[in-house]
C-alpha cells in the first residue's frame, strides 16, 4: 500500500474529499516524525510502537574498494508490531495456508504443487 492508496481509502471510507484525506494523512505522519525527532515513543494500541534505537559508532568497509571507513553513531526509527496486529496477520496467513490456491497465482509455474513449507 502506498501513501496515495491510503489517502484514497480514507477518502472513500470517511466520505471526505481526497484533499481533506491527504491533509489528515500528512498531519498524522508529520506528528509522528516530530515525535521521533524529539525522541518520544509512539504507541498505537493494537497496531504497534515506534521508538528510536541508538547505534554506536563502528568501522565498516567499502565493499567496492575494501577501504575501511568510520561510521558515526546514529539513531534509527524501529517499529515493533503489536500483539493484536500480529495475531490478525497470522490468522489471515493461516487461512491462506489452509487454501493454497489463494496463495499462488494461477499462471505461475508450480502453482498446482504448493508444498506449504516455510
Amino acid at each position: 500500500m502506498t501513501k496515495a492508496d491510503l489517502i484514497n481509502q480514507i477518502s472513500e471510507k470517511a466520505g471526505i474529499t481526497r484533499v481533506k484525506a491527504e491533509t489528515v494523512v500528512n498531519t498524522i505522519f508529520d506528528a509522528m516524525v516530530e515525535a521521533l525527532i524529539r525522541d518520544d515513543r509512539i504507541e498505537i494500541r493494537g497496531f504497534g510502537s515506534f521508538v528510536n534505537r541508538q547505534y554506536g559508532a563502528y568501522q565498516g568497509r567499502n565493499p567496492r574498494t575494501g577501504e575501511i571507513i568510520n561510521v558515526g553513531e546514529k539513531k534509527l526509527p524501529f517499529f515493533k508490531v503489536g500483539k493484536e496486529l500480529k495475531e490478525e496477520v497470522n490468522k489471515a496467513a493461516g487461512s491462506a495456508a489452509a487454501n493454497p490456491a489463494k496463495m499462488t497465482k494461477p499462471d505461475s509455474p508450480g502453482s498446482s504443487s504448493a508444498s506449504g513449507a516455510g
